[in-house]
């Protein structure tokens, strides 16, 4: 009596029906989960279906990284040769060759002389020049090649510093040039969600993902662009002091030949 009272209270069976129809949407949801997960994320497929606005953000700072790319190596190679250039002369200069000898080897004809060779020349040359005149104080040759030397100083470092303030804009403001193409595409895609009468996250997520590309975008171009900035402003520096110190040590070495003169 027991046993058929608690047979009775069980729940009835799942029809037959039923129970295909849950294993077919189970089979069915197994490969669209599957392709999901494995398209994965693709950018180019992101920027293309952006909005104007957004792509026209994406290209600038596309083309701002790429202009950062060509002057970050093109400062390394200028640097690294000016360094160079920098150390051969002071090794040439401090082995005790005769100035004449160094300025005979830095005016040769077709030869272009930069850096530390180029300070150099340019006190020399003023140095030689004001010394001919005859009734000149003997200061005046040695002013003269201290003035030469700052001047040829000058333009050295600023070719080394050229470009330089181009990688400091691209640092500073392409995040928040991706920033403002983040916006207006989030802007887009909550505008385009009024016409609908649900929204869900797949619905919000595609349009959300393209504008947050221009953020990723922005960041891209700007990290290495101010990466090089700080280090390529470091090593301008390091070269202007060792440019001031030469001139100073070969404006002492010309005041005793001028007090040798005398």
């Amino acid at each position: 009596m027991f046993v058929s009272t608690l047979l009775q209270s069980l729940p009835e069976a799942l029809p037959e029906s039923g129970t295909a129809t849950t294993v077919e949407l189970a089979n069915n949801a197994a490969p669209a989960a599957a392709v999901h997960g494995d398209q994965g994320l693709n950018i180019l497929q992101l920027v293309l279906h952006a909005s104007l606005p957004v792509q026209l953000v994406m290209s600038l700072l596309l083309l701002a990284s790429l202009a950062s790319w060509v002057i970050i190596l093109r400062k390394k190679r200028v640097l690294d040769r000016a360094e160079q250039e920098a150390d051969r002369f002071e090794e040439a200069f401090w082995s005790g060759t005769e100035l004449s000898k160094l300025y005979a080897a830095a005016t040769e004809r077709n030869r272009q002389v930069e850096g530390l060779e180029a300070i150099f020349e340019a006190g020399m040359r003023e140095f030689n020049r004001l010394r001919q005149r005859r009734g000149v104080d003997a200061r005046m040759p040695l002013e003269g090649a201290q003035r030469g030397m700052r001047a040829a100083g000058s333009r050295e470092l600023d070719g080394l510093e050229r470009n330089l303030e181009f990688l400091a804009n691209v640092g500073s403001i392409s995040p928040y040039v991706g920033l403002f193409g983040t916006v207006w595409g989030i802007m887009i895609s909550f505008q385009g969600l009024a016409s609908m009468k649900e929204a869900t996250i797949a619905t919000v997520a595609p349009g959300i993902s393209e504008a947050l590309v221009a953020t990723a975008m922005g960041l891209f171009a700007a990290i290495p662009a101010v990466w090089a900035y700080n280090r390529f402003a470091t090593r301008a520096e390091r070269m202007a002091v060792r440019y001031e110190t030469f001139g100073e040590e070969f404006s002492s070495i010309l005041q005793r030949q001028t007090s040798g003169d005398e």
